[in-house]
Order: structure tokens, then sequence, then C-alpha cells
């Protein structure tokens, strides 16, 4: 019997932008261990993420933002087995970022030069 896993990455941003995977796939392919360890430094269960994931429901932009940071480094510790789950991908108005994008470049810009 063999089992097929489909799994989407992703581009976001015109100007280079962050490559990542959807929340159920980042789910799918961890741990449990490591579905545990997102969820408790969420603050949530993993019975949440897997709402979030199903789009049963949407994260808080906050939330959103610490789902990206722990994806992060869970995807840097596992040796390219897990990508960063987008912030954009787990609210109902991902242009709510897009301010916050916008300030981070322009530290970073004033920062280089």
């Amino acid at each position: 019997m063999s089992y097929e896993c489909k799994v989407s990455f992703f581009k976001i941003g015109s100007n280079g932008g962050v490559w990542g995977m959807e929340l159920g796939d980042f789910l799918r392919i961890a741990t449990k261990r490591e579905r545990a360890e997102l969820a408790a430094v969420c603050n949530n269960s993993v019975s949440y993420l897997y709402q979030l994931a199903g789009k049963h429901r949407h994260a808080s932009a906050l939330l959103a933002i610490r789902i990206e940071q722990v994806s992060r480094g869970m995807a840097t510790k596992s040796g390219g087995r897990l990508q960063t789950v987008p912030r954009e991908t787990l609210v109902r108005h991902p242009e709510i970022f897009s301010s916050v994008d916008a300030i981070l470049n322009a530290e970073y810009e004033s920062m280089r030069g």
C-alpha cells in the first residue's frame, strides 16, 4: 500500500517574499512532539491548531506572528523537513501585515546605510 503526501509550498510577496508551507502540511509532517511544542509555545492546543489549519477558525494577528516565529525555529532545527508557516496564511485579512512589513523594511534599510 502506498500513500501519497501532497505538500504545498508557496512564495509570498512581490519583492522576494517568504517561502513557506500551509499550517496543515506543517502539522502533517511534524512529529507528535513538534506539534505539542508548537501548541504549548503558542498557549493553545493541538486541536486548535488543526482548526486553524482547516480554516474553521482564523488566528489573531499576534497568534499568527507567534506561529510564524516558532515554526521558523522548528524548520531550522528540522534540517529542511519543515518550512516556516507564513503569518499571512493564518488570518482572515492578510493585508494587516503590509504596514508591518513596510516598517520592518524601512528599519532594515536604515540599518544598512
